[in-house]
């Protein structure tokens, strides 16, 4: 396959994941705040406040979801996006384990996510390569 043709893919995979944290940070946290957002965070039995705690963690994802789609600080917002998505389907399944029963639950977002991830660090490690 041609470097173009990687790159194309990369920034297709890229456009994904982007989309995926910026709509997860931003429609169930900041904008509609979901109740299954704040059990999670009331669970964790930290003490924090997740009428705060979850709108915050929205905008982070937003920020780290505008990091992958622009490409900045090259592959490192996509390792940070990874390690996020393992820390937090590994929470859910400590935490709160019956959300991984439900529709639309971590698994089956949190993987897909996880395969993005690895797609747009082997893609462009391929157009680095690519003669």
């Amino acid at each position: 396959m041609s470097n173009p043709d990687l790159l194309k893919m990369a920034r297709w995979c890229r456009w994904m994941l982007a989309f995926v944290f910026i709509y997860h940070g931003l429609v169930p946290k900041v904008l509609f705040l979901n109740p299954v957002e704040v059990q999670m965070v009331e669970a964790a039995g930290l003490g924090l406040n997740a009428q705060i705690i979850s709108p915050l963690a929205g905008v982070a994802e937003v920020l780290l979801g505008l990091l992958i789609l622009f490409g900045w600080f090259g592959r490192w917002p996509v390792l940070a996006a990874a390690l996020g998505l393992l820390g937090l389907l590994a929470g859910v399944a400590l935490v709160t384990p019956a959300l991984l029963l439900g529709a639309f639950n971590p698994v089956t977002t949190n993987l897909p996510a996880l395969l993005l991830c690895a797609l747009i660090i082997r893609l462009e490690a391929g157009c680095n390569t690519a003669a």
